[in-house]
């Protein structure tokens, strides 16, 4: 009877299993497979071909939409991981009084409807006199990517000692030269997912971005909205996909290089 319950409970949990990845992949699978349909229709299949994906790369609008959402998303990244790192440090070392106001107040950008968000910026960028456009997109997606570093690195800065860099400074090492020999090594990991973190919510950003934008500057996102209205060329299709297994493929190496290193050793 136990074994029969085993059997069961195991049955409906890879059936919820299967269920949910089915849910969650589904979609996707779908737009691969109109990628490679030679029909504009959604809903018939017109024969396989690859004419979407060439179209992708010999249209003008989709390369300089790519561009620019890729220069975005890491220089946006790259930065706010600077800066929210610096930041962790500081508040880092505050009484726990402040901390927590500080922690607090880091946590609103990211609790904030991005509809505020994206429309406060624009509002702010106006008022200062300054014109949207690329340089107003990059500043707006750091503003919106420091919490997501902030919140990486804090959780590493709480398991570093401090004794540790106390040592370094007594034997003579510079403060500057003790941080990154002793302290960042060990807040490395947390800056890498701050950084990745920013990059994937600044690459997928589009109310911000829709607000902060001036005329003729184009991300994906925008793109993409754009062509909702008159339909989207199955081009966009093959875009995605490429994008999807390029994700994929870097997510296998990062997943399984640890183990093959491990492995050597």
């Amino acid at each position: 009877m136990k074994t029969l319950k085993t059997r069961i409970k195991y049955i409906a949990e890879n059936f919820y299993l299967v269920l949910t990845l089915i849910f969650l992949y589904a979609p996707i699978m779908t737009m691969m497979v109109l990628s490679f349909n030679q029909s504009k229709s959604r809903t018939q299949w017109g024969g396989f071909t690859l004419d979407w994906y060439l179209e992708m790369f010999s249209r003008s609008t989709i390369m300089d939409a790519l561009r620019n959402t890729l220069v975005i998303a890491f220089l946006s990244a790259l930065i706010a991981a600077i800066i929210g790192t610096a930041a962790s440090i500081a508040i880092n070392s505050m009484k726990p009084m402040p901390k927590t106001i500080i922690m607090g107040i880091t946590n609103i950008p990211m609790l904030n409807a991005d509809i505020v968000t994206g429309i406060s910026l624009m509002l702010a960028f106006i008022a200062f006199g300054i014109s949207l456009g690329f340089k107003t997109i990059l500043i707006a997606h750091i503003t919106f990517n420091i919490p997501y570093v902030i919140l990486s690195v804090m959780p590493k800065l709480k398991q570093t000692s401090r004794s540790t860099y106390e040592a370094a400074l007594d034997l003579g090492a510079s403060p500057l030269y003790a941080f990154f020999k002793v302290v960042f090594p060990d807040i490395l990991p947390g800056v890498l997912s701050g950084f990745l973190l920013a990059f994937t919510m600044s690459l997928d950003d589009f109310i911000i971005t829709h607000f902060t934008r001036g005329a003729g500057i184009n991300t994906l996102s925008t793109l993409i909205y754009s062509e909702v209205r008159r339909g989207i060329n199955p081009s966009m299709y093959a875009l995605s996909t490429i994008i999807f297994l390029a994700v994929l493929i870097l997510l296998i190496i990062t997943n399984f290089a640890p183990h093959a290193r491990k492995e050597e050793k």
